[in-house]
């Protein structure tokens, strides 16, 4: 499903002194349905390497192969269909917008797709994902009126919504309390394991590691596997 070939990221030119090797030579595949998660200190490069997994970055050279297909290779319209149609995302801050309801936001992925699908089979879809993720009481509320552990979780019913191959998770619980913090790593530990989906996770925070899959090390621009914690 993912496949990283001896990627490696430099910021500046990587002939200059004063250049900053930030991933170097990382090669990793992970198969359908699996959940992985990479860890390592603040400033380590995690997220970058989440950004170029999810092409939101491009690599300084190597492969990044999704189902196949090199993503280096695609224009930038095609890229954008790709993220939106085979990619979720989930942040640490949950990027909600204020002035629409929850169920509006679940849906704000579906509109570069409209026409394309039955509004109502949609609605449908995120009603019962807001369901799934214990906010169908919610529907009707604006992100205001709600928890910040609530929250992130409307924001991973909005990763899920045009149902991708792979969730791409950003330090999901790092804005967190403790209680919402397990919360959100149960609650995609369960959407791994009943979905399918191949999940991604990077974070600082070996307690939600534990919880969710496979763990990877990023240290120093190269990434190690830790095994099953």
């Amino acid at each position: 499903m993912v496949e990283l070939v001896d990627v490696t990221k430099t910021y500046g030119d990587p002939g200059d002194p004063a250049s900053v090797s930030v991933l170097k030579g990382i090669t990793l595949k992970i198969e359908q349905g699996k959940a992985i998660v990479i860890v390592g200190p603040s400033g380590c490069g995690k997220s970058t390497l989440l950004n170029i997994v999810g092409g939101l970055d491009h690599a300084t050279s190597g492969q990044v192969l999704l189902d196949g297909r090199d993503l280096a290779k695609v224009d930038d319209d095609e890229l954008a269909r790709i993220r939106n149609r085979q990619i979720g995302f989930v942040f640490q801050m949950h990027h909600l917008l204020p002035q629409c309801t929850v169920l509006e936001n679940v849906l704000v992925p579906t509109l570069a797709t409209k026409g394309q699908a039955d509004g109502a089979a949609l609605r449908k879809e995120a009603e019962s994902l807001l369901d799934r993720v214990g906010l169908a009481d919610r529907m009707s509320h604006r992100p205001g009126e709600l928890s910040g552990g609530q929250r992130q979780r409307v924001a991973v019913a909005r990763a899920l919504i045009n149902k991708p191959k792979v969730l791409l998770a950003d330090e999901p619980t790092g804005s967190l309390d403790e209680e919402s913090s397990r919360s959100i790593a149960e609650l995609l530990a369960r959407l791994n394991r009943e979905d399918g989906v191949t999940l991604v996770v990077v974070t600082h925070s070996r307690e939600l590691a534990c919880r969710i899959g496979h763990v990877m090390e990023l240290r120093g621009g190269v990434l190690n596997d830790k095994g099953k914690p």
